[in-house]
């Protein structure tokens, strides 16, 4: 299984290179990917990685390629996100989730979980528009165990990129799906959402507490 990469836990851009080897890649600016690269196996697979890594982890709900070792401009959004039900938990709800990883079935694999749903891929991706209006969010990272605060997210957002066909297209957003675009733009230039979160604490999964 593919293991997503883990910061050092201190909200310093300029941290050094952590025990786990993926400081330096997430705290360093990606770089874009070249259009005709796009379809190529190597970004097929490296989009497929991502998928099957974000499937892995019972609240995860987008990824970013440096959060794999990747220093590609490149994130994917799960696609059930999409439906009403999820878009209304914040992205650090950690108990809910864990009820809902408790309840899957065991021995299942990852990459299959959802699968009718289509993940969302992001390429060389731009915010074009933010709205003016803000709000304190919920946040957690799953390059950052287990850590959640709260951040100042404008409520809309406005994305232009490239889709895993090498297609441009533009996508407004709201809510949780807007949230996520700010925090994997930001993945992609080198900044932690503890970089500048408020009320930033540690909430342990049910199971690591019951062990302490």
């Amino acid at each position: 299984m593919t293991r997503i990469l883990q910061s050092q836990q201190k909200p310093a851009r300029n941290a050094a290179h952590s025990a786990a080897g993926g400081e330096k890649v997430l705290r360093q600016v990606a770089k874009e990917v070249p259009l005709p690269a796009i379809r190529t196996l190597k970004i097929k697979k490296i989009m497929k990685e991502m998928s099957v890594a974000l499937r892995s982890q019972s609240d995860g709900v987008a990824i970013a390629a440096p959060q794999l070792g990747y220093s590609l401009r490149i994130f994917v959004v799960l696609g059930k996100i999409l439906k009403a039900e999820f878009t209304r938990r914040g992205l650090s709800e950690r108990e809910e989730r864990e009820k809902e990883r408790l309840a899957s079935t065991p021995g299942r694999d990852p990459a299959s979980k959802d699968s009718a749903v289509k993940d969302l891929v992001f390429i060389n991706p731009k915010i074009t528009k933010l709205s003016r209006e803000k709000e304190w969010v919920p946040e957690g990272c799953l390059s950052v165990r287990w850590l959640y605060g709260k951040t100042h997210r404008s409520k809309k957002a406005t994305i232009s990129a490239y889709d895993e066909q090498g297609k441009r297209f533009e996508r407004g957003a709201s809510g949780l799906l807007a949230q996520i675009f700010q925090h994997e733009t930001e993945h992609l230039n080198g900044i932690l959402f503890i970089d500048h979160a408020k009320e930033v604490k540690e909430e342990l999964p049910n199971e690591q507490r019951r062990q302490k």
